[in-house]
């Protein structure tokens, strides 16, 4: 139970989402890469089998298959993270999801895996230069593959709007999120110390 309901503290999940993006260059990194790995994995998933047949599936190219299920896991997880600010994620899932369906059909399997795989080595090397030369710190991916696979997606989106509008989820939310993420980044470099000893 402490895992899952650690996917639902949305204060811990992002202080330590800050505490492994706190560079500034590598925030900015981030924030313009990671939707597009989020599009184009979903241009891969329009060539997986319907799950059952629809009207719009043939007029307009949406197939209910694994892309929407997969989809579907994403928004109702971020809209029981925040309604607000989850509701516009959900929104820009559901709107990737068919982009990327119309896309994908309009390319062809033949032509979208290739778009795909050089947009993914695109975005996965620019955000590994952004660890390695501007955070200086490596990602978290080992260390909570649930939210590199499940959340990050929703949390550069969180960071954008706190950047930009100064959006928090509720009051108070922000200074509880800095104190935490300065907690790991000072936990981090103590453990780095030790280790250089």
């Amino acid at each position: 139970m402490g895992k899952m309901s650690g996917l639902f503290d949305l204060e811990s999940q992002f202080a330590f989402h800050r505490a492994y993006h706190s560079n500034q260059v590598n925030v900015w990194i981030h924030m313009l890469f990671i939707w597009p790995i989020f599009f184009t994995f979903l241009v891969l998933f329009y060539f997986t089998p319907p799950v059952f047949n629809c009207p719009f599936q043939t007029c307009l190219g949406l197939v209910p298959n694994f892309g929407l299920f997969f989809t579907l896991t994403y928004v109702l997880y971020y809209v029981c993270l925040d309604r607000k600010a989850g509701t516009l994620a959900a929104f820009l899932c559901l709107a990737c999801w068919v982009s990327a369906s119309l896309v994908a059909k309009h390319l062809g399997y033949s032509l979208a895996w290739k778009v795909v795989l050089g947009v993914q080595l695109l975005c996965w090397t620019t955000q590994i230069i952004g660890h390695a030369v501007f955070e200086k710190r490596s990602p978290n991916v080992a260390e909570n593959f649930a939210q590199a696979l499940l959340t990050v997606p929703y949390l550069v989106l969180l960071e954008a709007l706190q950047s930009f509008f100064g959006y928090e989820p509720y009051p108070g939310f922000h200074a509880s999120v800095k104190a935490k993420r300065d907690a790991e980044i000072k936990k981090w470099k103590e453990n780095k110390a030790k280790k250089s000893l």
